[in-house]
């Protein structure tokens, strides 16, 4: 068997998180007028419908490390893109709120075992040195699964069942792709890398500060991302067909989210992280405010889309290098808080749909995120080192990639020009 170059390999992770993070997960709520529309569903079950995928989410993260190391990265993505399969052929048959429900839940169980799957095979196939610029490659699946759900809501509106089952057919092509192309093998850690420190109580106390700014950006984006097409059909009158539209903008501003994410890395986290918060309450007030303007829509769709990916490429940034040496949980713990955001955000905002409006709904949550990007001078700082070292420290996701594994002597190990890629 003949395993795929970096390029390959980054290419490949990118398919694979299209399909896993792209439609089986984000593209649920482009899907949210017809699938309500024709299975007669209210938008507080939609919320609660919603919240599914985002648990069973966290359970699937938090056993993934544990499958990798002992079922190997080539079955955990297979087994990944089979539950992949499974929940979105349960959806595109669902007859009700309970098949549905369980058909976001195994999709869910999809998202979460497929990125420490792929980071498994990543630290197996890929030179350290590129680990940043494959993981960037990698990441940008989400935007561009986003993207491809596009025209199915185009040409198939009005069809939601067909367009799932192609996402099913796609699921499975990704199956058999991982089973020719990823090793069995987990991630190796080098001879002569140093057990990683014990956890310190500051850096408890900064994972926790990092895990509630991640947990509340969840919070307030979960309203977008279930029901922004929502509003947009039933408030606004538009077409179902038009909120394509705005997945377009989420997953073409997305693509910049990594950008910024490595500028905050090299400037300043806690201001960066107040201006994208800003904007992603900006764009819930402009959706809010004018659901029957396509433009506007549009706008406040970029707008969401570059700020959403760039807070959680901030939040891996920081959760990396808060936990040097520990991989499989610095970058984790963040997602899985963004994850409990959202499915606590969900319920909440269906709720307040079905309560108090669309509108009002989306200007509350709109204001929580303002309240929330007010806070961020506690954004953990994990640049605080002396200012005479300050000058030294590198920048950027292969920066935070390379200070995990460090030598016996605690300096960061270095990949050195012929040898074994096995790290």
């Amino acid at each position: 068997m003949k395993f795929p170059s970096s390029t390959a390999f980054a290419l490949l992770g990118a398919a694979l998180i299209a399909i896993s993070y792209g439609l089986a997960r984000f593209a649920f709520g482009l899907f949210v007028p017809p699938i309500r529309a024709d299975l007669e569903l209210a938008p507080d079950v939609i919320g609660v419908i919603g919240a599914l995928p985002l648990i069973s989410f966290v359970f699937a993260t938090l056993l993934a490390p544990l499958s990798a190391d002992r079922l190997g990265a080539r079955n955990t993505a297979m087994a990944s893109g089979l539950f992949g399969v499974v929940g979105l052929g349960l959806i595109s048959q669902a007859g009700g709120a309970i098949s549905l429900g369980l058909g976001v839940i195994a999709c869910g169980i999809c998202t979460g075992l497929m990125m420490p799957a792929l980071t498994a095979a990543m630290q197996a196939l890929v030179r350290r040195s590129l680990h940043g610029r494959v993981s960037s490659v990698m990441n940008a699946g989400t935007s561009i699964g986003v993207i491809v759900a596009v025209p199915t809501i185009l040409f198939l509106a009005g069809a939601w069942r067909y367009a799932y089952a192609s996402f099913a057919v796609l699921a499975l092509i990704g199956v058999l792709a991982t089973w020719f192309f990823i090793p069995s093998v987990s991630r190796v850690v080098p001879s002569n890398a140093a057990p990683a420190e014990p956890i310190s109580a500051d850096q408890w106390w900064r994972l926790f500060r990092l895990s509630l700014f991640a947990f509340m950006m969840g919070f307030v984006s979960a309203a977008y991302w279930i029901f922004a097409p929502d509003l947009v059909v039933n408030l606004g009158e538009m077409p179902s067909d038009y909120t394509g539209w705005l997945w377009l903008g989420v997953g073409i501003a997305g693509l910049g989210g990594a950008v910024v994410a490595d500028l905050a890395d090299r400037n300043n986290p806690p201001i960066t992280q107040a201006l994208m918060l800003m904007m992603l309450a900006a764009s819930l007030a402009l959706l809010a405010a004018s659901p029957d303007n396509l433009a506007i829509a549009a706008f406040s769709s970029l707008v969401f889309g570059l700020a959403y990916m760039s807070l959680t490429g901030l939040y891996l940034m920081t959760g990396i290098r808060l936990l040097p040496g520990r991989l499989s949980m610095g970058p984790v713990l963040p997602f899985i808080a963004i994850s409990l955001g959202q499915a606590s955000g969900s319920p909440v905002v269906g709720t307040l749909v079905g309560s108090i409006g669309y509108a009002d709904a989306f200007a509350l949550f709109c204001v929580i995120g303002i309240v929330v990007a007010i806070l961020s001078p506690f954004y953990p700082r994990y640049l605080e080192y002396d200012p005479e070292d300050e000058g030294e420290l590198d920048t950027g996701l292969q920066a935070a990639y390379d200070y995990q594994l460090q030598n016996e002597e605690g300096e960061p190990l270095t990949p050195v020009t012929g040898k074994s890629e096995s790290y």
